[in-house]
């Protein structure tokens, strides 16, 4: 039986046909009414030529998301169909299966659109991030479950992305029991997190490989700004004479004490306060770091918001490169997927010239490996990690 048809301006289908995986409402020319959550649509462009099949959304700007290339006539979207996607998923992170703890689905860049999968020890946190994939996330969960053998499934749908698709917010457990506080490791540090009440989906796993990176490269009294539940403070103890962390938010600055504790780490000390001032505080007073981290949140969500986050952005960067000492090291990281990668490093770079810093830049760094991105889709490349020397 063929899906109902959504049609498509030739700009989006002109898009769609070089890579790129979603359709603005403004885009769409018919979408049939009445259409049931989550459904899925067969695309067509104005001359009805088949682009493949898509979900469609009800309310939100972000109309068609696509999941594959073929109309409904030539493949069914059925269990086996997701069974066979979740499958590749999985078996693409084979490389990591020494790891318990990373990213098992990246969303459109696994071609699931709109689905996160993490993977913490025994558990599984799921996160939908569009219409179609939440009218599906129990049935995920389940197959989830059968190819990880996962004994607890809980879904963190609880961000402000869901306000912009139109979705109620929810956190709460989809499959099996037991508490939710969990271990899991990135290199030699052991970490605990609270899956239903941490942020995001607990952790921040695309980051693990900069924490393991800046703690091989790292030398002396360090300063890790933004710091959540220490990930960077705990690699960076592993080589640094003292470890000063700074975390605004007091739940996040607890978890870390404790993982602080937890490893045995006496030379981390961990300041519940404004990275922000602290920075500014700490260079006004004209000490010095011989490591300096800083990766605070998303600052730019939307595009309206790129003029506030830059100018935040070179703040932060003037501020930190103050406060390394000759030869030493900054890490400087952002999450704005509106905040491309060539934007970031020429915020760098003119942070630098108003810092009066010579620099050298060791390596432009994004998310692990398990954090995929699809050519077609800039947004999946949206994690940026500079490791700076300081000259």
């Amino acid at each position: 039986m063929k899906a109902p048809v959504a049609k498509v301006s030739e700009r989006a289908a002109k898009s769609v046909r070089l890579g790129y995986p979603w359709v603005w409402r403004q885009e769409v020319l018919v979408l049939p009414p009445g259409l049931p959550r989550g459904a899925i649509v067969d695309v067509v462009d104005a001359q009805q030529n088949p682009l493949g099949q898509a979900f469609a959304a009800s309310t939100s700007p972000l109309a068609l998301r696509l999941v594959t290339r073929q109309p409904s006539a030539e493949l069914r979207l059925d269990d086996a169909f997701w069974r066979r996607r979740l499958e590749l998923a999985v078996a693409r992170r084979r490389p990591l299966s020494t790891r318990d703890a990373l990213r098992l689905v990246h969303a459109e860049a696994d071609l699931v659109p709109g689905l996160i999968v993490d993977r913490y020890g025994p558990a599984l946190v799921v996160q939908t991030l569009s219409e179609g994939a939440d009218a599906r996330k129990e049935g995920w969960a389940r197959l989830l479950a059968g190819l990880t053998g996962a004994s607890l499934v809980v879904c963190r749908d609880d961000a402000s992305g869901r306000d912009f698709e139109g979705l109620t917010r929810e956190a709460r457990v989809l499959r099996g029991g037991g508490a939710t506080v969990v271990e899991y490791h990135e290199g030699e540090s052991t970490l605990e997190l609270d899956l239903l009440r941490d942020s995001k989906t607990g952790s921040f796993l695309d980051q693990v490989d900069n924490h393991l990176r800046a703690g091989a490269l790292a030398s002396g009294r360090a300063l890790d700004a933004f710091s959540y539940h220490g990930g960077f403070a705990l690699a960076l103890a592993r080589a640094c004479s003292s470890v000063i962390a700074v975390e605004q938010d007091p739940d996040a600055a607890a978890r870390a004490r404790a993982n602080v504790a937890r490893n045995g780490h006496r030379h981390v000390e961990v300041v519940t306060g404004n990275a922000f001032d602290e920075l500014r505080r700490r260079s006004d007073a004209k000490e010095t770091f011989e490591t300096v981290v800083i990766d605070p949140p998303g600052l730019a969500k939307r595009k309206e918001g790129l003029d506030t986050a830059r100018r935040a952005y070179h703040e932060l960067n003037v501020r930190a490169l103050k406060l390394v000492a000759p030869e030493g090291l900054l890490v400087t990281c952002s999450c704005s997927g509106k905040f491309g990668r060539e934007a970031f490093e020429a915020m760098v770079l003119e942070a630098a010239a108003d810092a009066r810093r010579a620099v050298q830049i060791l390596e432009r760094r994004g998310a692990g490996i398990d954090h995929p991105v699809l050519p077609g889709l800039p947004e999946t490349e949206y994690l940026k990690a500079w490791f700076v020397r300081v000259l």
